[in-house]
């Protein structure tokens, strides 16, 4: 007989799930197009934690903030990093490839269950940092 049953995790289990299942991505044989930034790609690890996090919107800010001339001017290769703040708002930064900080965006609300994330943006393609 099969039940309805739905499973429920804690935001700490979410959490220790994804941090232990992004580890596993190193490399990449498979990039995807972004529908509205068609121009930037990333990878199969930025997939799953958009679909696992539910933060599609992460990818969409960090290609939409490739419009802002002083992102443009950081160079080919970016460092984002997004902190989440115990009172679930956060703050997005990026760095250039000499680790000067070149934008900070602060988010008032965020339900991203990982404490912070760190992925590079380079040559035009998003990836996690263990993917590089």
């Amino acid at each position: 007989m099969e039940t309805n049953e739905r499973i429920v995790i804690t935001p700490a289990e979410k959490a220790d799930h994804l941090t232990k299942e992004l580890r596993r991505f190193t490399g990449t044989v498979t990039w995807f197009r972004h529908i509205l930034f068609p121009k930037y790609l990333y990878t199969e690890g930025v997939r799953f934690l958009a679909e696992e996090a539910e933060a599609y919107w992460l990818i969409e800010m960090i290609f939409a903030f490739q419009t802002k001339p002083v992102i443009r001017n950081a160079g080919y290769f970016q460092a984002w990093d997004l902190i989440v703040h115990d009172n679930k708002t956060a703050t997005l930064t990026c760095e250039n490839g000499n680790c000067d900080l070149v934008f900070t965006h602060h988010l008032t609300f965020t339900d991203f269950p990982l404490p912070k994330v760190k992925m590079f943006f380079i040559h035009d393609t998003l990836l996690l940092t263990s993917e590089y």
